[in-house]
C-alpha cells in the first residue's frame, strides 16, 4: 500500500497513510480537511499525524514528556501569576501535548480518556455510597479527608 515506506509500528503507519492521503488531495494546510466536528482529542491526534508526515514529531516519548511538563509548568505560572485568560490556552497546551504523549506510546488519547471517565464514574458512585453509609457532611471535610475516602473508593 505504501509502496517503499516502511513501518515498524501502528503509530508509524498512520502517519504515512496521513501523509499519502494529504499527497493524493493537494492538502497544503495542516488542518485542511480534518473535519471540525471531530472529538478535540482525536482531531488533535489526526493534526500531530499529519505533522509527523510532513516531518514534525517529537522522536520519543520521552521528548514527548518533556514537552508536556514545560506545558505543565507555564500552566502552573499563568494560575500562580493570576492570569485566569490565559488559562484556556495553557490547558488546551498541556492537552495537546498530551495526545502527542499518547501517540509516541501508540495509546489513542480518545479511548484513553473515555475509560479513565468511565473508571471515575465507577469509583466516584462507590465514593458516594460511603459518603451515605458514614452520614459523612462533605462540605465539613477537608480536602485531604475528602481524597483520602476517595482513594478508600478505589476497588469495589
Amino acid at each position: 500500500v505504501f509502496g517503499a515506506t516502511k513501518a515498524e509500528t501502528s503509530s508509524e503507519v498512520l502517519v504515512n497513510w496521513e501523509r499519502l492521503k494529504a499527497d493524493e488531495k493537494g492538502v497544503r494546510g495542516i488542518e485542511d480537511d480534518i473535519p471540525a466536528t471531530l472529538p478535540a482529542l482525536a482531531r488533535a491526534g489526526k493534526v500531530q499525524r499529519r505533522a509527523a508526515g510532513w516531518g514534525f514529531e517529537w522522536r520519543s516519548a520521552q521528548s514527548a514528556l518533556a514537552a508536556l511538563r514545560e506545558e505543565v509548568d507555564e500552566l502552573e505560572a499563568a494560575i500562580q501569576a493570576g492570569e485566569a485568560d490565559n488559562a484556556e490556552e495553557e490547558i488546551g497546551d498541556v492537552l495537546f501535548s498530551v495526545v502527542a504523549v499518547a501517540r509516541k506510546l501508540d495509546v489513542d488519547a480518545e479511548s484513553a480518556l473515555r475509560r479513565t471517565i468511565r473508571g471515575f464514574a465507577e469509583r466516584y458512585e462507590r465514593f458516594r455510597a460511603i459518603v451515605r453509609e458514614r452520614g459523612l457532611d462533605l462540605d465539613a471535610m477537608s480536602e485531604a479527608d475528602i481524597r483520602a475516602l476517595f482513594r478508600q473508593a478505589r476497588t469495589p
